[in-house]
């Protein structure tokens, strides 16, 4: 198999991984940054994680925490294969010689390259998955987003393509995805990369064990997360806003109301859930990744 097809094969078995083990924790986080601030007075609907977590069991059983995986497990295979790709494509564009490792900082400049080209699939797919997981959330709040009950991946798609400007409504929020994707994925993969080559002594990471690989993935998962949240936040609300009277006119204007309408914290909602996410997750993937890779050849 060519390097391409070996990439693409691992990306989709470590995004399945990475999938099944994150997803219920990706449903609170969406939940909680989703919610709208409370009215004077009145106390959120969800106190906090856990309670999302009770909630959602008790109104929509535990199938409720899995809300939405249709549309990133249909394309979990698109998305893994083009970063893993990309990422391999890049190495080999950035490589002095073929025996030659690369340093860490051009794997910073890997995992940016791979994290621009993946944020065109990552904003209509989320977009879809923001507004399934998000609609009990916000159900009787008087966001209109969640006025219209969606039946699944494909109603929500029709509906945006119908009634939301066509297919330009299914890229809502990609400003703010390309701001997570490009940092977010620099800092991962280098991370990933520096704490391999930390526990193999050397730029030689091909002896490494599964709990090297276990550690290093979900360290470089955490980074992710770490970095760039609160860009996060501002896309979640701006795809699941209502179309025809939006709260933000855009990225910087959900910001400012944001921070101003619940400070600082605002911009952190669901963040628990978040890292909690994404350490076993990506730990999921990188190891399936690897384990795959290596068994290609």
């Amino acid at each position: 198999m060519g390097d391409v097809a070996k990439d693409l094969t691992a990306g989709t078995v470590g995004g399945a991984a990475q999938l099944i083990c994150g997803h219920p924790f990706d449903t609170i986080k969406v939940k909680l940054q989703s919610q709208p601030a409370p009215l004077p007075g009145q106390p959120p609907k969800f106190s906090g994680a856990i309670d999302a977590v009770k909630q959602t069991i008790a109104a929509e059983g535990a199938g409720g925490l899995y809300k939405g995986m249709g549309a990133p497990f249909a394309t979990v295979a698109a998305f893994n294969a083009v970063l893993f790709t990309v990422r391999g494509q890049m190495e080999t564009l950035l490589r002095s010689h073929p025996d030659v490792p690369l340093t860490v900082n051009q794997q910073f400049v890997c995992g940016a390259g791979a994290g621009l080209a993946v944020s065109f699939l990552a904003c209509p797919t989320e977009l879809i998955k923001c507004r399934l997981q998000a609609q009990s959330a916000l159900a009787g709040t008087g966001t209109a987003s969640v006025g219209v009950k969606y039946g699944g991946p494909l109603d929500v798609a029709r509906h945006v393509l119908r009634s939301e400007g066509g297919a330009k409504g299914l890229f809502k929020g990609l400003i703010p995805t390309m701001a997570r994707e490009i940092p977010g994925n620099a800092i991962m993969f280098g991370v990933y990369e520096s704490i391999k080559q930390m526990f193999a002594g050397g730029t030689d990471t091909s002896g490494l064990g599964r709990g090297s690989l276990i550690v290093a993935g979900g360290l470089a998962g955490g980074s992710y997360w770490f970095l760039v949240y609160p860009t996060d936040v501002v896309k979640s609300v701006l795809q699941v806003d209502d179309y025809k009277n939006p709260r933000f006119s855009g990225s910087l204007d959900a910001f400012k109301k944001i921070k101003a309408s619940e400070g600082f914290k605002g911009l952190y909602k669901g963040f628990g859930p978040a890292m909690a996410r994404s350490v076993p997750a990506n730990a999921a993937c990188f190891l399936a990744y690897e384990m795959t890779r290596s068994a290609l050849g």
